[in-house]
Order: C-alpha cells, then sequence, then structure tokens
C-alpha cells in the first residue's frame, strides 16, 4: 500500500490508554498515539517531548517542566498543564488499576501555575523522575469524570502524537492514520497498521509476499532465509541484543516453588547452552539475573546457576523429594507441574519442550499449555491461575525494577505477578529510587542482582538478539543504541518507491 508501514504483531492490544498499556503490543500502539512530557533520544538521553524543558530544584526535591505551547489534541483541543495534573490524579488514584502508579508514589504534590508550567514536589530524591513522567499523558476535556476502566475509552483514544487511530478490528488488525497537527510535524509515513498475525511462520510468508513490511524473525528463520539473495535485496537486515530477557515465573503461592532449594534445584537442571543453541541457533546470551549485559546495573561478578543434574537432585533431597523409579516424588506424589506460555511465540514453545526434557532427567513431569495471549494474561496470570510461566521482560532503561520485584506489587494486573517476597530486596528497591549518585545506584542494583540470582524466583534464562527485516522502501533508517524505532516520522519513501518489490 502507498505509503503505508503494516507491521506483524503475534497478540492483539490490549487497552490504548497509556496508564493501561502494559502489553507490548499495547504499548507499541498507545507510544504512537500519546506523548509524555519526556523521552529517551536516539543515545538513551532524557530529553524533552510535551515539555520543551524542566528545572531541577532542591536536590531533585522539585521539578519545573516548561510545556510546549501551541500543542493540539487530536481533536483540536489545546494540551495544557491541566492535562499532566489530570494525569497525574488518575494515575495515583487507588481506584484505578494501573501497573504504573508507584512511579508517582515519591510525588508529594503537583501544581498547575499556569497552562505552560507544571511544579512536581517530591517527599524524597527519585532517581527515576524523569523518565516516569515519560507516560502518555491524558486528555482531561475528554476523560474527565469517566471510568477509564471501560473498553470505550481505550478503543478510542484521543493522544497528542503523531498517529491517530482509524480502525481497531478486535484480533485481525489495528490501522493509525498520520496526525496533520502533530506538533513535531506531520510524519512522513501515511498509515501505520498493525495486523495480528498470531503464527510466525505465517507472518514471515506475509513477509516474503508482502503483507507485511516488518517483523521480528525467529533465529530460525534469520539463520536460514533472511541472508538469501532475495531478502538482501528487499530488506533492511538488522541483528542487535534485545534489552530484556526470557524466563521461567515460579508462582510462589505454590508451597513447592515457595521453597528457595526446590527454585535452585530446578535451575540447576536446565541446560541454558543447550537451550540457547536449541533456542535461539545461538543469537543470544544466558541470563544470569533481572539486567541484561548492555544495562549499567548489570553485575558481572554474579554467577549463572550450572546445568548439574547431580547438585539439582541434591537440592530436591534436602527439601524432601526422592528419585524413585524415574519419578520424584514426595509422600507417594510426584513433582508434576504445568508449564504455561503464550500462543504464537515459537521460539517460548520450543524453549518449554527443551525445559520439559531437562526436567524430565531429574524426575519432573512437566505439562506444556499454550493460551492465547489475552486469555494468558486476563485469566491466568492476573488472576494468579498458574504453577510456572514462560515469558519475555522488555525492559525500562532506568533499571528501576519496583513495579517487578517489590512485594507489594501482587495486585490484579500489577508486575509482581509470582508474589515474590524478600524485604532486603524491598529496602534495596526504595533505596536505589532515592538516590541521583550513579556509583551508589550500582552498587544498590549490583546487590538486587545478587539477591535474585541466589534466591531464583524466576529462571532467568538467555537475552534474545532482536533479529528484524525491515522492506527497503522505507529511507532514513538508523540503528541506534536506543533502537530503529526513535526517528519513525521522519522515515519516508520515496515516490517511485510505493511498492514493496521496487
Amino acid at each position: 500500500m502507498p505509503n503505508t508501514i503494516v507491521v506483524g504483531s503475534l497478540a492483539d492490544a490490549r487497552r490504548l490508554l497509556p496508564l493501561f498499556a502494559s502489553d507490548s503490543a499495547s504499548g507499541d500502539i498507545s507510544g504512537l498515539i500519546f506523548n509524555g512530557l519526556t523521552k529517551y533520544d536516539k543515545n538513551i538521553r532524557i530529553v524533552g517531548d510535551l515539555a520543551k524543558s524542566w528545572e531541577i530544584k532542591r536536590n531533585g526535591l522539585e521539578i519545573i517542566f516548561h510545556l510546549r505551547h501551541g500543542v493540539k489534541w487530536q481533536d483540536g483541543q489545546e494540551f495544557t498543564s491541566d492535562d499532566v495534573l489530570f494525569t497525574y490524579n488518575t494515575v495515583t488514584n487507588p481506584d484505578v488499576p494501573t501497573p504504573y502508579s508507584s512511579n508517582y508514589g515519591p510525588v508529594e504534590k503537583v501544581e498547575a501555575p499556569d497552562k505552560y508550567t507544571v511544579k512536581v514536589f517530591y517527599k524524597e530524591p527519585f532517581a527515576p523522575a524523569l523518565e516516569s513522567w515519560g507516560m502518555g499523558i491524558l486528555p482531561k476535556h475528554i476523560l474527565y469524570g469517566k471510568d477509564l476502566t471501560k473498553d470505550e475509552y481505550s478503543r478510542h483514544p484521543v493522544g497528542t502524537g503523531p498517529y491517530k487511530l482509524k480502525e481497531w478490528i478486535t484480533g485481525q488488525r489495528i490501522e493509525l492514520e498520520a496526525f496533520n497537527g502533530y506538533f513535531e510535524g506531520r510524519p512522513n509515513i501515511d498509515r501505520y497498521i498493525m495486523r495480528v498475525i498470531p503464527d510466525e511462520a505465517t507472518m514471515f510468508l506475509e513477509l516474503k509476499f508482502g503483507g507485511i513490511d516488518y517483523m521480528t524473525l525467529t533465529p530460525a528463520q534469520y539463520k536460514n532465509q533472511a541472508h538469501k539473495k532475495f531478502f538482501e535485496k528487499y530488506f533492511h537486515r538488522f541483528r542487535y541484543p534485545s534489552f530484556g530477557y526470557t524466563y521461567i515465573g515460579w508462582n510462589l503461592l505454590d508451597d513447592r516453588f515457595r521453597d528457595v532449594r526446590i527454585r535452585r534445584a530446578l535451575s540447576h537442571a536446565i541446560d541454558k547452552t543447550s537451550l540457547i543453541k536449541g533456542v535461539l541457533m545461538g543469537y543470544g546470551t544466558k541470563c544470569t539475573g533481572p539486567f541484561p549485559p548492555e544495562s549499567w546495573a548489570y553485575n558481572p561478578n554474579v554467577k549463572d546457576p550450572e546445568y548439574n543434574i547431580s547438585r539439582s537432585l541434591e537440592l530436591f533431597s534436602e527439601a524432601g523429594w526422592t528419585l524413585k523409579g524415574g519419578v520424584l516424588q514426595k509422600d507417594g506424589r510426584p513433582f508434576r507441574f504445568t508449564l504455561l506460555t503464550n500462543q504464537g511465540n515459537t521460539e517460548r514453545l520450543l524453549a518449554a519442550q527443551i525445559i520439559k526434557e531437562d526436567l524430565s532427567r531429574v524426575g519432573v513431569d512437566v505439562k506444556i499449555k499454550v493460551l492465547e495471549w489475552q486469555s494468558l494474561l486476563h485469566e491466568f496470570i492476573d488472576k494468579k491461575r498458574f504453577e510456572a510461566v514462560v515469558l519475555g521482560w522488555a525492559l525500562s532503561r532506568d533499571p528501576d525494577l519496583y513495579d517487578i520485584w517489590y512485594s507489594a506489587k501482587t495486585k490484579e494486573g500489577e508486575f509482581n505477578f509470582i508474589s515474590y517476597k524478600n524485604p532486603e530486596v524491598d529496602k534495596l528497591l526504595i533505596e536505589g529510587r532515592q538516590t541521583f549518585d550513579m556509583e551508589k545506584r550500582k552498587r544498590i542494583y549490583y546487590r538486587i542482582h545478587a539477591i535474585l540470582a541466589e534466591d531464583q524466583p524466576y529462571t532467568f534464562l538467555y537475552v534474545p538478539d532482536a533479529l528484524v527485516l525491515l522492506s527497503k522502501r522505507f529511507k532514513g533508517v538508523e540503528k541506534a543504541p536506543i533502537g530503529l524505532w526513535y526517528d519513525f516520522i521522519h522515515w519516508h519513501v520515496p515516490a517511485d518507491r510505493n511498492m514493496w518489490y521496487n
């Protein structure tokens, strides 16, 4: 389609209001419709978005944001400080089920002295403060007094961003169109379409025959197909470490997984080297904890639990489980659990299958259950109706992990869905937020990394490489430290390149 980009997605979006956009599909679309006060530039530095500048006073206890003038909502109304104040009051409202409220917990108050000024006062210094104001700002004139949890508001969003929603056909596609009044200038690409294709093989065929322009490939697709002459001729090819990781989350409300010896035993029984070779075809690295190696908070001294079946069986024995006739049992009961993952993700399904085989060697019986993404989130993860799950985190560039690991963040829809609790980690998470001293923060997060590696509330599996193909119709594309999409509004398609095969 002329001057349109079509992106493949394994899952549909869930909710498009920024304070509810907790899955990747929702976050991608929401990020094109809404703006925050701040954002990251290509070199992972925080710069202004809806805020043109700011002042930090009293050692971080006060931030004064100076807003851009003349910014319009997509319905033509002017964006002002009232919208920022409304967004803050909404995201901190205890009746609004958002996972992002803790980002504003240290805030004492927010004031809007005039249309273009916002003053934020903190109870204590908060290191991720500027990043936290990158969450999309909501339109007060549309949403004030409304129940934002109703689908009508997430399905008909109005933002200040470069694209506005044109159509959403559930389970099939979301179509966005360029916003002519965007304050940074109208995007060069007229339409952005996300097609929901819950099967990676089908998605790859769509890429090959022009049905989509962009997808993240599986390792097998990248190794066996991406280097062929056809793809080299028509597609940009990118490979870089993803800023995230894949893991097994253990439900710590289950008596078995509550025992740290069991979690360590399970981790020792999984051969990550073979897993990376078999699942990623070598396109990735072992994960030792909650930070990828690209993060400044990554602790290089943390050792990965070695693959050691003897040590695994010793730990199971210490916890009262014995291997008899090839079956691990306790009080005549076999060690058996169901491992969940999401439909359409071949990588995670293959990982689950290899993990099943690994754990069978220590007598653990694993059943794999594949669920549609929204059902997995709503009916199983949010309601803690699971034993173990293979999932992944795409991480923020700031190492603040409060929402994922703080012991109180276990409500439905929040991110500590495994119910992890460690008083030292709680204390460190708060301390890490309260200092701007980079060296002190580094020591704090090094310690958190070490504790989580010891506790193994997740079995941290691997950091996959991002393996991407993008049609060469699109010009102005540059891979930067932050990734590919930071400058999307300036991508363009030359007039003679409007057909995908040109």
